[in-house]
């Protein structure tokens, strides 16, 4: 689960890490209030801030205004307008594509002098199954940019699952940055209490871009970038509460209501396929078949009918979807209950009226598959059956050709 930036940097303000002050606002009077109240606090310099779930936002522009997605103010009446820029319109980065995202909330923060910047980020490096910490000189810019071109700019350290992150691993990062004195002994303190709250809030990544410097010696995450682990979201009910569902995939959303694991995707073949690994292998035929996979849908172990409904309701939902390709293995559940599901599905009045002119094509192996297939071509419904992977595919490629 993602969350935006100033969601983000209050976790990490109650973990102990160090964030400039910043409010969040929803609407314009709602900014200026909060630079106002800034002000009066002390505050001569504010940002501006877009929050949507992409990064890219500092080089990006708003599709109306071409507004910044983030601006330096040094006025509250600046800060105004910046916000009635912003808010309602589309922002363009380097992460949304063409389509951008819709600005519908602002963080406004205290501007904060820099000295230098730095990266630092903390993930699960999954192919030695620990945790890894690292960090660059090279703050402010893409870190997968780094990783390409100066890859030993990035300095790594890695925990063993269970374990603390050693001070003398934090000293060692610390020491990365070129720092000293009493920066030093700040960075060191920075690393150690970010990776504490990573580990306490079950992230999968945290990502300070940048970390930054100020001439007096602290040290401070001027962005942030938090996401969670969907599987331990259940031990966090404060931090589920943080989820913006506007900034998510209206189709994915829809099917988290029905437990599917669905993610869409850019192509004209839907599938409906039960288990993980037989949905990649599906979207593989797809491929060979000339077609593009329009979706991941993966309906668990018991494709009732009830779910082959609601898989049909998601996948019909996307004006792209040409044709319809659903694989399911009867290992849990036996091919002619799926088969007797799929027909079900299919004669009901809404789904019925949404698959006209959209070829279907069944593929089902494993526990009476033959019976399955039987009861598929014998039900009258424009449905095809298949039992190869090699006959799907053909059915997928008739299907797309015509």
């Amino acid at each position: 689960m993602n969350i935006h930036e100033y969601q983000a940097k209050e976790i990490l303000n109650q973990y102990g890490v160090a964030v400039p002050e910043g409010i969040a606002a929803f609407t314009v009077e709602e900014a200026v209030a909060a630079a106002e109240k800034m002000k009066a606090a002390g505050s001569t310099l504010f940002v501006l801030k877009a929050q949507i779930h992409a990064g890219g936002r500092g080089k990006g522009r708003t599709k109306k205004s071409g507004a910044k997605g983030v601006m330096l103010c040094k006025t509250v009446e600046e800060v105004r307008k910046g916000a009635e820029d912003l808010l309602g319109d589309v922002l363009v980065t380097i992460q949304t594509g063409e389509e951008g995202k819709q600005v519908q909330r602002l963080y406004v923060t205290d501007g904060v002098d820099i000295a230098k910047e730095f990266y630092v980020g903390v993930t699960l490096d999954r192919a030695k199954g620990q945790n890894v910490i690292m960090v660059s000189t090279e703050g402010g810019v893409e870190i997968e940019k780094v990783a390409e071109e100066t890859p030993e700019k990035i300095v790594k350290e890695w925990v063993e699952p269970g374990q603390e992150l050693y001070p003398a691993q934090a000293r060692r990062l610390a020491f990365a940055l070129g720092l000293s004195g009493g920066a030093l002994k700040q960075a060191v303190k920075f690393i150690q209490t970010l990776y504490k709250a990573y580990e306490a809030t079950d992230a999968s990544i945290f990502e300070i871009n940048p970390l930054v410097l100020t001439p007096d010696e602290q040290i401070m995450a001027l962005d942030a970038k938090i996401n969670f682990d969907d599987n331990a979201l259940y031990r966090h009910p404060e931090i589920q509460k943080l989820r913006d569902l506007t900034e998510e995939n209206p189709f994915e959303v829809e099917a988290g209501k029905y437990n599917l694991n669905y993610i869409k995707l850019d192509g004209n073949v839907g599938c409906m396929v039960n288990g993980a690994g037989l949905a990649m292998a599906t979207m593989d035929i797809i491929k060979l078949a000339g077609g593009e996979p329009a979706n991941f849908l993966d309906v668990g172990g018991t494709a009732n009918v009830e779910t082959v409904k609601n898989g049909f309701r998601i996948i019909l939902g996307d004006p792209n979807v040409k044709a319809i390709l659903i694989n399911i293995f009867g290992g849990i559940v036996r091919c002619d209950r799926v088969a007797g599901g799929v027909i079900e599905a299919v004669k009901d009045p809404e789904i019925a009226e949404k698959v006209k002119g959209v070829p279907i094509i069944v593929r089902l192996q494993g526990t009476n598959a033959e019976e399955a297939k039987d009861l598929i071509d014998n039900s009258g419904l424009d449905v095809i059956s298949a039992v190869l992977l090699k006959e799907a595919a053909e059915e997928v490629t008739k299907a797309i050709a015509s």
